[in-house]
């Protein structure tokens, strides 16, 4: 995607951008028991984000390696690797493209593609650009925070757990991302 109309942004570096795992938060929030919320994590993230001259030609490219799902309750994270939710034996990836993004409002939108058990959708991901800058090892840095929100059934994590009438698990899911990037230097 792109605008006739290059953005302006302080700062702003075309190139290549390795995401760094130690600084990096990809989460998610579910309504469980409609009382309350469960909070969790992939802790392996890896991919690449490629700012475009004109910023809104850029390009993301995400892996997210689902046995790495953590919401502090070892029971419940096997249960979200087994065939109930990701299927990580059939389906060990989660991955995001987006080849564009555009502007609405203040806003900007990644309209990347997520794929999750072999089911690839098109979701919007709101996110703000948090600057860039050199960091002390001689690189420079850049990051974003983004959020989506999916419904799991669409990517056939189907589990319909009811207990006494509740879903336990609710279909809405909030996506939460904090990416810290590296500029790759030409080698």
């Amino acid at each position: 995607m792109s605008s006739a109309t290059a953005l302006e942004i302080p700062g702003y570096l075309a190139g290549t951008w390795d995401i760094d795992p130690a600084h990096t938060h990809v989460g998610f929030v579910v309504r469980h028991m409609v009382v309350t919320k469960v909070r969790g994590r992939f802790d392996d993230v890896r991919g690449e984000i490629v700012t475009a001259e004109n910023p809104l030609d850029s390009t993301v490219d995400i892996a997210v390696d689902l046995q790495s799902v953590s919401t502090n309750n070892k029971q419940r994270d096997d249960h979200l690797r087994s065939p109930d939710f990701f299927e990580v034996e059939t389906h060990p990836e989660m991955t995001y493209r987006a080849t564009g993004a555009r502007q609405v409002g203040e806003d900007f939108v990644l309209d990347g593609e997520l794929t999750l058990k072999g089911v690839t959708k098109t979701v919007p991901l709101t996110f703000e650009l948090n600057g860039f800058m050199s960091d002390p090892y001689g690189g420079t840095r850049t990051g974003f925070s983004g959020t989506a929100q999916i419904n799991r059934k669409d990517f056939d994590v189907n589990f319909d757990g009811i207990q006494n009438g509740v879903t336990v698990v609710a279909d809405k899911i909030d996506i939460h991302i904090e990416v810290e990037a590296v500029l790759r230097q030409d080698t």
